[in-house]
């Protein structure tokens, strides 16, 4: 990595942190000694960047800091638009215009040689739509049940068409290809259940919040997994 890179790689690092930053965090992220994070961080500062450090704690950005719009290769550009077109395509419709109106202000700083490629679809991006707007609105209601911290009570049929009611703790969403897939702290089975959003027939959001424990988490879910299926 080029010097001049690896500076334009520790401002951003720097500016993405809201606290300290250990010189070992930057080595480790860039993969170079902390040595030569002393030298970068000195060449920083003497070029006129308004880094503090505090010694033996680590540097940040002085407050109200700001760079001009950084710019994007075409490589970037293109996961920048992959990545917004899958949300536009499989999330609900707050996230997919949240992403829109993202991508139109990294438009609006791109310089006129990107802004046309930015605006052209690549030919092999082709991304089928899959979320239904049969359940936009529930899952709609879920990410917010997810955000609050909100308990739900759901009307659910399985694939049997066998129906129930259950209050939940939403924990997290998972897409699955074709299937959105809330996990889920289930009251009454005291334990993790899965429903697939497409087969919730009603959600409703209480006034009862609940707090995650280290048993009852996302990442318990998935560490639980981790250590069933490998």
């Amino acid at each position: 990595m080029r010097k001049a890179e690896r500076l334009f790689q520790i401002l951003t690092y720097l500016r993405s942190k809201r606290g300290v930053v250990t010189a070992e965090q930057l080595a480790e992220n860039l993969q170079v000694s902390q040595r030569t994070i002393y030298r970068d961080i000195q060449a920083l500062s003497l070029s006129g960047v308004p880094i503090e450090s505090e010694a033996g704690i680590g540097y940040r950005l002085k407050p109200n800091f700001n760079m001009p719009p950084i710019m994007f290769d075409q490589a970037e550009l293109e996961a920048l638009m992959l990545g917004v077109r899958m949300v536009e395509s499989w999330s609900h419709q707050g996230m997919a215009t949240a992403a829109s109106s993202a991508l139109a202000k990294i438009h609006a700083v791109l310089p006129e040689q990107l802004h046309h490629k930015a605006t052209s679809q690549p030919e092999w991006l082709i991304i089928p739509k899959f979320v239904s707007k049969d359940y936009q609105q529930t899952s709609e209601q879920i990410s917010q049940a997810i955000k609050q911290k909100l308990a739900c009570n759901l009307h659910y049929q399985d694939e049997s068409g066998n129906k129930t009611n259950r209050t939940i703790w939403p924990l997290g969403m998972i897409y699955w290809g074709k299937t959105w897939t809330l996990v889920a702290w289930c009251k009454k089975r005291e334990d993790y259940r899965m429903f697939r959003l497409d087969r919730i027939e009603s959600v409703c959001l209480t006034e009862q919040a609940f707090v995650p424990t280290e048993a009852i988490s996302l990442e318990n879910y998935i560490n639980k997994c981790r250590e069933q299926y490998g």
